[in-house]
């Protein structure tokens, strides 16, 4: 097997900034291509001894999200009792470090005490069973930890969920020095590339003859079709539909099938798992520059938010192939997911030598 070193496997209006990366077909996508790599492995073993009966990677693998809410349907008492003992949670899915930076450290723009990968680490060592309390501020359970484990994992890789955009007043992209400097005036947050808004009518015509045809969307009556499509809702759900279809594949299932086909190695974490967070978001940062290729930020709009907070969106214009590329990379990072959750829980439940 391939040996890494702590690293990587494979190589309208806007109404609400809520973060869902890869929308669920893509957390199931990783979830299930983990399920399929650790098939008969110890770690699959411990896996199971933390999950209900029933219950696989790849389906508690949007669990993270839909404790947002109740669009994945009723509260349980398990998810109230999550979001009760974590009023932040919403943050542990993401980071805002400035898309043009090369590497993630624990200060400077976009960095929290409680980003995803502070809150990774802190998944990992549960799991391994530290019990240092720096280490598990949360008070996750080991059950806790791995369902969050394998949703942040799928985030990490999603390049818009470690890549932030900014922009500056003369409508470039800019690469803050100081939080302070992101002030709303000279430069501006793009929340997670929430308001950066593509016109929906063009995207779908740059991806005619360059994406094969979907399922038709079916239409909701009295609900206006929207004008824009938030940036980030592109690379949450668009990338992974085109991604799905270029693969001639409409499940996570099947793209976990195509993914995992032949003979599969699960690349070697060297070292102490707790650091992997790290080379992931370092990763998902080179990444991110290409999924920000060629795009440039427009006309800047004020808008007013539905607690009456005013904030500023902006037109977006990406290149004409632009389907292209960022489904590829979709496809990839989708992929680079499953192989890494697999590779990290492996290493947390080694095999007996």
């Amino acid at each position: 097997m391939k040996k890494l070193a702590c690293v990587l496997a494979l190589t309208s209006t806007f109404a609400s900034f809520d973060a869902a990366a890869w929308g669920r077909d893509g957390h199931k996508a990783v979830g299930a291509i983990a399920d399929r790599l650790l098939k008969g492995s110890v770690a699959q073993k411990q896996i199971q001894s933390l999950l209900l009966p029933g219950e696989t990677l790849e389906s508690i693998a949007n669990w993270a999200d839909c404790v947002k809410g109740s669009y994945c349907g009723p509260q349980t008492p398990e998810m109230l009792e999550y979001v009760n003992g974590n009023p932040q949670h919403d943050k542990y899915h993401y980071t805002n470090v400035p898309f043009q930076h090369d590497h993630y450290d624990d200060h400077g723009v976009g960095r929290t005490g409680v980003d995803i990968v502070q809150t990774l680490r802190q998944c990992i060592a549960v799991l391994q069973g530290k019990t240092d309390p720096e280490l598990n501020p949360h008070k996750f359970t080991k059950r806790q930890a791995l369902i969050l484990l394998t949703h942040f994992t799928g985030d990490i890789h999603q390049p818009l969920h470690v890549g932030a955009a900014y922009v500056g007043k003369d409508g470039k992209f800019v690469a803050p020095r100081t939080q302070d400097e992101v002030n709303e005036t000279a430069i501006f947050d793009t929340r997670g590339s929430n308001t950066l808004l593509l016109d929906d009518a063009r995207l779908a015509e740059l991806a005619k003859g360059l994406i094969p045809a979907g399922e038709p969307v079916p239409v909701k009556e009295g609900v206006p079709q929207a004008l824009t499509k938030p940036f980030h809702s592109y690379w949450d759900s668009t990338t992974v539909d085109y991604a799905f279809r270029r693969l001639q594949t409409r499940t996570p299932g099947q793209f976990a099938d195509k993914a995992t086909g032949g003979k599969p190695q699960i690349p070697v974490i060297e070292g102490d798992p707790i650091t992997v967070p790290y080379a992931w978001a370092n990763h998902t940062l080179f990444v991110a520059k290409q999924a920000f290729e060629g795009v440039t930020p427009g006309k800047l709009t004020p808008q007013t938010g539905k607690k009456g907070e005013v904030y500023y969106s902006f037109a977006l214009e990406v290149p004409a192939n632009y389907p292209v590329p960022s489904s590829e990379l979709a496809k990839q990072q989708l992929i680079k997911g499953g192989y890494n959750l697999a590779a990290l829980l492996q290493a947390i439940f080694p095999e007996k030598g």
